[in-house]
């Protein structure tokens, strides 16, 4: 078999879409992008959803929202993609990197970051890895009692729940990713949701250049005259990709239930492997299953790299999830010791995750997982 580890959700109803905004006339920012944003808003339960170009612009925006200044301190995990710390940088801001809870539950540990807690914090990010909910109880009561701003990326999360709230929706700011191999993909593109109305106008202003109109508004006749009253950006998102963004929106609910179907084959039969940790197994709730990491017991790098080789060469694609931000050279002035971190870095595995797969897909990979464990032994 030839097994990638992740495959696209599209279909002719993509295709539809785009050649429908084509040949509308219209593909720039417009009426897409306010349809998508609007059913965004509604199916997360939200007031208030801003369509962008990535989910690092949400996040540098997200940071600007809340008044993250040069020298500020914004506590993050390192255990993520690096845009979820270069966003920090942006602002001339320092990540304080904080270490993952254990082996098992790989999400920022609310106690560690109150120890972090210094005057110059004014904000926490946290990333909720492989779309389960970090304890965000724990850290909404920690940012109530510093005063602190809490800002969710929940780029892995899309319709996860926790205690009946969506992922996102939770802390002041969420920030989404529809990054080609996300569970909502539009290619590049991304989605900021709030129920603050000054973080969503600020966010209006700043994604189109500080401009107080759009071209589709100018376009329209609403307005022939704009002014410019901040420095913005261009973190718009095209109507092209909105329309797209529409599709996958419709598909996700039973996008999701097949992956769950899928992650509680995979744990059936990978709880019964002693040198195995599944992350997260615990969780009860319903989440969107982005990816399925799993890690290796009393494990090095070389076994771990060893495994994946032996796997790519059945056919099988692997990742990793993630090398430690905190270890990139361009992060070596804010080194620091995060054990459980960099234990589950070198030592973990992603396999194949996406509704295209069948169960005799998941034997084979689960098949060749154990014969590269039991080779590796030998």
């Amino acid at each position: 078999m030839d097994i990638p580890l992740f495959d696209l959700n599209f279909g002719k109803e993509e295709e539809e879409a785009i050649k429908k905004t084509i040949r509308s006339g219209w593909i720039s920012t417009g009426p897409k992008c306010e349809e998508f944003e609007s059913n965004f808003s509604a199916m997360f339960g939200i007031k208030y959803a801003v369509s962008l170009s990535s989910c690092t612009s949400s996040l540098h925006l997200a940071l600007k929202l809340v008044g993250i200044k040069k020298g500020d301190e914004v506590i993050c995990p390192s255990l993520t993609f690096v845009a979820t710390v270069n966003a920090i940088r942006y602002l001339e801001a320092n990540p304080i990197f904080c270490d993952i809870i254990n082996y098992a539950e790989l999400n920022i540990d609310p106690e560690k970051i109150e120890v972090l807690i210094t005057k110059k914090t004014k904000a926490i990010i946290v990333m909720h890895y492989a779309g389960f909910p970090c304890r965000m109880n724990k850290i909404m009561a920690i940012a109530k009692k510093y005063k602190l701003k809490v800002i969710e990326d929940a780029c892995h999360g899309p319709l996860s729940d926790y205690n009946n709230k969506k992922l996102g929706t939770i802390g002041d700011i969420g920030c989404f990713s529809f990054f080609s191999n996300k569970n909502i993909s539009t290619g590049e593109g991304g989605m900021l949701i709030t129920n603050n109305p000054d973080y969503y106008k600020k966010t209006m202003l700043l994604r189109s250049h500080g401009m107080t109109s759009l071209s589709y508004e100018r376009a329209k006749g609403h307005t022939t005259i704009y002014d410019v009253v901040d420095i913005g950006y261009n973190y718009r998102m095209d109507d092209i990709r909105a329309s797209i963004g529409l599709v996958q929106l419709s598909k996700l609910k039973k996008d999701l239930k097949k992956r769950e179907k899928l992650r509680k084959y995979y744990v059936n039969i990978l709880l019964n492997i002693e040198e195995l940790i599944i992350p997260f197994n615990f969780n009860k709730g319903f989440v969107s299953n982005y990816i399925f990491p799993v890690v290796l017991k009393n494990s090095t790098p070389q076994k771990r790299n060893f495994i994946r080789k032996y796997m790519q060469n059945k056919g099988i694609q692997t990742s990793v999830h993630y090398p430690p931000v905190h270890k990139f050279v361009i992060y070596k002035n804010y080194r620091t010791s995060l054990p459980n971190t960099e234990y589950v870095a070198d030592n973990e595995i992603t396999l194949p995750l996406f509704s295209g797969l069948t169960f005799s897909h998941l034997d084979y990979i689960i098949e060749n997982l154990k014969k590269g464990l039991l080779y590796f032994n030998k």
